[in-house]
């Protein structure tokens, strides 16, 4: 029996990314809680909270189920750090029950998230707003707006400047500073936004030409009872007899049972964590006019060493092996050269359900060795589907009951662009991602796959060889940074397979540029309704 999820109860954005709902901008507001003393802090806090819970968007509101006559124009969702937790008083018995990696904070796991990459001062590179050490002067509560595409840019500030107006009231402070140390333009707000096409339309894709959140995990309860095993199919998981299921919810959502059929334990007491989970907020630019260079280099020595004859095909090969799909999200192992990509699209048209199903429809158990989508490639890493279930390496893949490894990584992955990136753009303007990545472990999800997937390669046969996209990627000798080139080993590189029959050698792109780095980030508790009325009403623990 399916899970039913209270959805009044649990924030917007977690059961669906809001773009997919025509929210095509946000803003995310950094805040610190003020305050002469200890008390005072806790109360300005509380205050805070309580009057902005009124605003705050269920998944219900944005369903357009009950009550929900309409979709809210500005959406509105608040998160607190620990320290934000702390400050606000919440008591140290539920305080303790949160988990280790959640109070140490990103900026402490650095090492272990790969941030620490560029070198000893890598902080110095962090945007502005997160240089604040002291946990007084931190950020403590991060508040995201979503814009619906009925509303206007001016809407969007009206909202904004009513939750600044509210928070000033109980000295409720805007830490601003969303550029790196030093540079002249330190905006007070991080402003999201689509793509959009010469039309004006707005696009799934990301700066560096790639359709972006195609497949997002399926977990009970997030649709109803009838729709939830065929959204299911390619983004839940197999059940060993050949179906595909939802996975369980305790995966995303605190309070619930997760795939080890266990209730992880939470903080104290049990309404405070329930329908709530954590987040973790990065800021990824992407250095863009680097990433078209190395392209644009590579695709001349692919073409000939592959043997393809225009060097546009050669170019969109590459991009395609890089990634695991083909820019419109065409999955490598659907179509595995040009021609097959070009027969898919003539297949399944742009908006057709056949198309939708089809992107997100497919195992690696008939690659096994990567040959039509590369063991290394971004989509590859990130989910790896069957390809560690132990029936497919045994030659048995109808009983594939779906990795155990891969069933407990997933994540659900929030947030919007940032910035414009023209023909003619620099890797020092400022455009990326703000990536929301969403799950109810920080550490067995979130860096799990962040340490061992993205910036490691043994799980992928691949030694030390990072994400070919958004991994690090090492400079070897001629890195400049002592700390960092002790660290960071050889020189990066990607290799696409070739098939043997082909005659062909693998094709080796060595020195890769590093194309995204971080800029900054925090880890978020996302409280329900339920345990936000506690928090402003200061009875979190009535005891």
């Amino acid at each position: 029996m399916s899970v039913v999820l209270d959805l009044a109860d649990i924030q917007g954005n977690i059961l669906e990314a809001y773009p997919k709902q025509g929210y095509f901008k946000g803003r995310t507001i950094l805040l610190n809680i003020g305050g002469d003393t200890e008390k005072s802090r806790a109360a300005n806090g509380r205050h805070f909270v309580t009057q902005l819970l009124p605003r705050v968007t269920s998944a219900l509101a944005t369903s357009g189920s009950g009550d929900a006559a309409q979709p809210p124009a500005i959406t509105v969702n608040i998160a607190f750090t620990f320290y934000g937790l702390l400050t606000l008083g919440v008591p140290t018995r539920t305080l303790r029950g949160l988990p280790d990696e959640f109070i140490d904070g990103m900026a402490k796991r650095a090492r272990m998230l790969g941030d620490d990459f560029s070198g000893a001062d890598w902080r110095s590179k962090w945007d502005e707003v997160w240089q604040q050490a002291a946990p007084e002067d931190a950020v403590h509560i991060l508040v995201v707006l979503n814009q619906r595409y009925t509303a206007s840019a001016a809407d969007l500030d009206a909202a904004t400047d009513s939750i600044v107006s509210l928070g000033k009231q109980y000295r409720i402070e805007v830490r601003g500073g969303h550029n790196p140390p030093g540079h002249a333009d330190q905006p007070l707000y991080q402003d999201l936004t689509a793509l959009f096409d010469a039309q004006g339309r707005p696009t799934p894709k990301e700066h560096f030409g790639f359709s972006d959140g195609i497949s997002d995990p399926v977990f009970e309860g997030q649709y109803p009872a009838a729709k939830e095993q065929a959204a299911a199919i390619g983004q839940g998981a197999v059940d060993g007899k050949g179906n595909w299921r939802a996975l369980a919810a305790g995966e995303f959502l605190l309070g619930y049972p997760d795939e080890a059929q266990e209730i992880p334990g939470s903080a104290m007491p049990l309404a405070f964590s329930r329908n709530g989970t954590f987040l973790a907020y990065r800021k990824l630019h992407e250095n863009v006019a680097s990433w078209r260079k190395f392209i644009d280099d590579q695709a001349a020595k692919f073409a000939a060493v592959r043997g393809i004859a225009d060097v546009n095909v050669a170019r969109e090969t590459l991009v395609a092996k890089m990634a695991g799909r083909w820019s419109d999200g065409v999955p490598l192992v659907k179509a595995k050269d040009f021609a097959a990509w070009q027969a898919f699209n003539e297949q399944y048209p742009e908006g057709s359900a056949e198309r939708e199903r089809a992107l997100v429809d497919f195992t690696y158990g008939d690659d096994p060795d990567g040959g039509a989508c590369p063991m290394t490639s971004h989509t590859r890493r990130v989910n790896t589907r069957d390809a560690l279930d132990p029936w497919v390496a045994a030659g048995q893949p109808k009983q594939a009951a779906g990795s155990v490894l891969n069933n407990r990584r997933r994540i659900l992955r929030r947030g919007l662009p940032y910035g414009s990136s023209g023909p003619d753009t620099t890797d020092a303007d400022d455009h990326g991602i703000v990536m929301l990545v969403v799950c109810s472990s920080l550490a067995r999800q979130f860096e799990f796959v962040q340490q061992q997937w993205i910036h490691y390669g043994v799980d992928a046969r691949a030694g030390n060889d990072t994400c070919p996209i958004v991994g690090n990627h090492s400079q070897g000798a001629a890195t400049p940074d002592d700390y960092a080139r002790e660290r960071n080993g050889p020189k990066a590189k990607f290799v696409v397979p070739s098939d043997p029959a082909s005659g062909k050698p693998p094709y080796i792109a060595e020195g890769l540029p590093q194309f995204v780095e971080t800029r900054g980030g925090e880890y978020f508790f996302v409280p329900s309704l339920t345990a936000l009325r506690m928090i402003g009403m200061g009875t979190v623990d009535p005891t």
